[in-house]
């Protein structure tokens, strides 16, 4: 592993600025450089641009109240153009390499869950609202003294847990590990493959990207993951040519015959504030926003730990810089999805890939959100990267990101059980707040069974007390009659 690859270790300081940008972005004095900043965004854009795909897919293949369904070309647009505005605001905000985006997850809850509620107007002012409250809860610095209040090793194991996670995604994106089917009778719940073994172009392609990143990060190559995944794209690009197949998936590898396309932005402002308490129960309302808070308030938490843990940001006592203006302006971002009728935006964990590639500030974001704001004219062009070339680089990177795991004391079981879990259930849960939730619990239950229950921060034991009902919302629902 390079110099620029090491996990966990904070970056020395280099040499004296160049110029304006780099002393703003402090890019030498986090030992990095304009190539591996340049690098590290379009890395990141590539890993993360199937969300251009992903989230029109999610949102417009569902119908609200009143079986109205949302625009594709226009939600393509929403997407784009929030991702682009909100990744450059952070970079030259935050100053961290941490990319934006609709989230995924919580598209799901808004397409699935809320609208067959109300009206899509509706459902986006939700998102505003739970937006506008993450902002408040910031602003009163409660959202930022609930990380400054988590103990180091947990913070540890929210890197190593998203690690697992963003590697289990990269596995299952490119089709290398498929769920068996309910109708097989079996409790196994994953397979190697489509059928138990490995077949077809499109596997191919990925389990060489695999082979070729790791073979360019062991010989410490510059730009291993980015050279990754552009040389997969066209190897896929040239079999996509001359094979016969079947599927590749939410993207096709393929030249599209018109690189130019308008954008619409007929999908801005469609939202009403507190349309929803028309249409549904008070307790109904106020339990999506409780849900959609608490998984949008621990995502973001543990993405920007886990990415700052990764850049070797964090401070000696394990704080993340400029926290306060990196939680507003994630808070914001929810409230730009929701405005833009493209559901909540947050802090995407694929900005690691970008770490990988050395990124370390936010002059990455000013390269992602570039891109971003290029694909609303170019969407064919950019997202013609196939999952199965850009996967491989999100496995690389959760084996960066597994090497912290070396820091925790797996001697104190106060300790390393809480860290297990919240390695555990990240990536058998497919979710970054569930993970966490399991590793506050056992951490308040553990220090409590010992008698240390006064070690634990007053603000972690009212978390914990969230993550139970977080868990327990379905009996909590059909308690108060909402279900």
């Amino acid at each position: 592993m390079s110099e620029t690859q090491k996990v966990g270790d904070r970056p020395s300081a280099g040499p004296p600025p160049a110029n304006s940008v780099d002393r703003y972005f402090k890019i030498s004095a986090r030992g990095s450089t304009f190539a591996r900043e340049v690098r590290g965004g379009f890395a990141t854009f590539f890993t993360m641009a199937y969300i251009l795909v992903l989230n029109p897919i999610i949102l417009g293949s569902a119908k609200d109240k009143f079986g109205d369904q949302l625009d594709t070309v226009q939600l393509v647009t929403a997407t784009a153009l929030v991702a682009a505005v909100m990744t450059i605001i952070m970079g030259v905000g935050g100053n961290l390499p941490l990319a934006l985006a609709a989230g995924l997850g919580l598209n799901a809850v808004v397409a699935f869950q809320i609208a067959p509620l109300m009206s899509w107007d509706d459902a986006m002012g939700l998102i505003v609202l739970e937006g506008l409250l993450i902002c408040v809860l910031v602003v009163t610095g409660l959202r930022e003294a609930v990380m400054h209040a988590i103990p180091q090793p947990l913070k540890q194991a929210i890197s190593v847990g998203i690690g697992l996670f963003i590697a289990f995604i990269g596995f299952v994106d490119a089709g290398f590990v498929t769920r068996i089917p309910d109708v097989a009778n079996t409790t196994v719940p994953v397979q190697l493959g489509g059928t138990g073994a490995l077949a077809g172009w499109p596997i191919l392609v990925f389990c060489l990207g695999v082979l070729l990143t790791i073979g360019l990060l062991a010989r410490k190559v510059k730009g291993a993951i980015l050279i990754s995944i552009v040389t997969m794209t066209i190897v896929a690009i040239i079999i996509n040519e001359i094979a016969d197949i079947k599927s590749w998936g939410l993207t096709t590898p393929k030249i599209p015959d018109d690189i130019v396309a308008s954008p619409d932005f007929g999908l801005l402002g469609d939202f009403s504030l507190f349309g929803a308490f028309g249409e549904a129960s008070v307790i109904t309302v106020v339990l999506l926003v409780f849900t959609l808070i608490l998984s949008d308030f621990f995502d973001t938490m543990g993405t920007v730990v886990g990415i700052s843990a990764e850049a070797g940001l964090l401070d000696e006592e394990g704080k993340v810089p400029n926290l306060g203006r990196v939680l507003l302006i994630d808070g914001a971002a929810a409230v730009a999805g929701g405005a833009a009728s493209a559901s909540s935006s947050t802090s995407y964990i694929e900005s690691a890939a970008g770490v990988g590639e050395g990124a370390r500030t936010g002059f990455a974001n000013l390269v992602t959100g570039g891109l971003f704001a290029l694909a609303l004219f170019m969407t064919p062009l950019l997202t013609i990267v196939p999952l199965q070339a850009a996967a491989p680089a999100l496995v690389a990177v959760g084996f960066l990101m597994m090497t912290q795991v070396k820091h925790i004391d797996w001697d104190r079981y106060e300790i390393a059980i809480p860290a297990f879990l919240t390695i555990a259930v990240m990536p058998f849960t497919y979710s970054i707040t569930n993970g966490i939730g399991a590793g506050f619990l056992a951490y308040f239950l553990i220090k409590t069974v010992l008698g240390k229950a006064k070690e634990v921060h007053w603000l972690l034991w009212g978390t914990s007390v969230l993550f139970l009902i977080y868990f327990a919302i379905d009996p909590i629902e059909q308690i108060l009659g909402v279900k």
